[in-house]
Formats: structure tokens, C-alpha cells, sequence
């Protein structure tokens, strides 16, 4: 039984009025009927309606730098690691099994190390920002250095230019020689 059959319950009388009116639309509003006694054009019937199953929406928020989303994978693997150690370790100490010891000390050993990487993405993460400015505090580290290169850049395009300058007037008006 589908969709639409479902919505209208036909009675007494309808039953046939019903099935006829259903055979020549579709049973669904997104399927265009394919009927033998409808009368519209040709150039309406070719052309079907379209509808997309999803609609692309912008991303809430920017993706995570390169460093930064690195440091996280690894995260995540140590850690699902560590998280599978500790639960081999509960159950040979449940099971009475000689490998419990040794188990448990290297889920000890692998808290450690995860706990580590933990806060190594937020020390890649905190370093990413100061370095490439995404504070955008007007005293942030970041800028200024910026700024400092972008300065040093256009001094050194600027010497340049007046040793081009320099070099093209044939040594004329140079009072020394280099």
C-alpha cells in the first residue's frame, strides 16, 4: 500500500473513483506520472523535475589547520589505543591470566603518553594561532611580526629597484665604485 493510499481512506462508494484518480498521478509527488490519457505537451513531459537529495549548507565553522588536525589524528589513535589496552588489562585480571601485570603497566605507561598528545594539540593548536595571527587582537604577536617582514620585504624590493636603476644608467652619477 503506498503513501498515498495510505493518506485517503477511501469509502462506500470512492473505492473505484480513488484508484482511478491515483493511476494517472503518481503515487508520490516527487514522481512525474507517465499516464497514456494525459493531455499535456511533449516539451512538458521531457523535461523532469529535478530535486536534489541534499542541499550543500556552508560549514558552521573553518577547517582545522593541517598542524593542528595532524595532532589530533594522532590523538584520537592513541588514545582508541590506550582505551583498548586498559580494557584487555581488566579483563586478563578478570580472567586470572599471567599477561595482566604486564597489560596493566602498559596502560599506565599509555595514559601517560595519551594525556600527552591531548595536550599536544592544544599547545600545536595554541601555537598555530599565535603564528599565524587568527587573534585578531590588535596586540597580537602575529601581526606585528607581519607587519615587520612586509616592511623588511619592501625595503629590500626598493634597494633593488635603485641598484636596477643604478645599473641601467651605466655607473653614471655613482660617485664610488662597490
Amino acid at each position: 500500500m503506498g503513501t498515498a493510499e495510505r493518506r485517503v481512506a477511501p469509502e462506500d462508494g470512492d473505492a473505484a473513483h480513488q484508484t482511478a484518480r491515483w493511476g494517472l498521478e503518481a503515487l508520490d509527488r516527487d514522481i512525474p506520472a507517465h499516464g497514456g490519457g494525459t493531455t499535456e505537451s511533449a516539451a512538458a513531459q521531457e523535461q523532469p523535475h529535478y530535486r536534489p537529495l541534499w542541499i550543500e549548507e556552508p560549514a558552521r565553522r573553518r577547517r582545522m589547520p593541517d598542524p593542528v588536525r595532524t595532532a589530533a589524528v594522532r590523538a584520537v589513535l592513541i588514545i582508541a589505543v590506550t582505551l583498548i589496552q586498559a580494557m584487555v588489562a581488566f579483563l586478563c585480571t578478570l580472567a586470572g591470566s599471567w599477561l595482566a601485570f604486564p597489560m596493566v603497566l602498559s596502560s599506565v605507561a599509555s595514559t601517560v603518553v595519551a594525556t600527552w598528545a591531548a595536550l599536544d594539540v592544544w599547545v600545536t593548536r595554541q601555537v598555530w594561532n599565535q603564528r599565524n595571527g587568527v587573534v585578531s587582537a590588535p596586540s597580537s604577536t602575529a601581526r606585528s611580526l607581519r607587519r615587520e617582514r612586509r616592511r623588511t620585504r619592501r625595503q629590500a624590493r626598493a634597494a633593488e629597484r635603485a641598484q636596477e636603476r643604478i645599473r641601467r644608467q651605466g655607473g653614471t652619477g655613482q660617485l664610488s665604485h662597490p
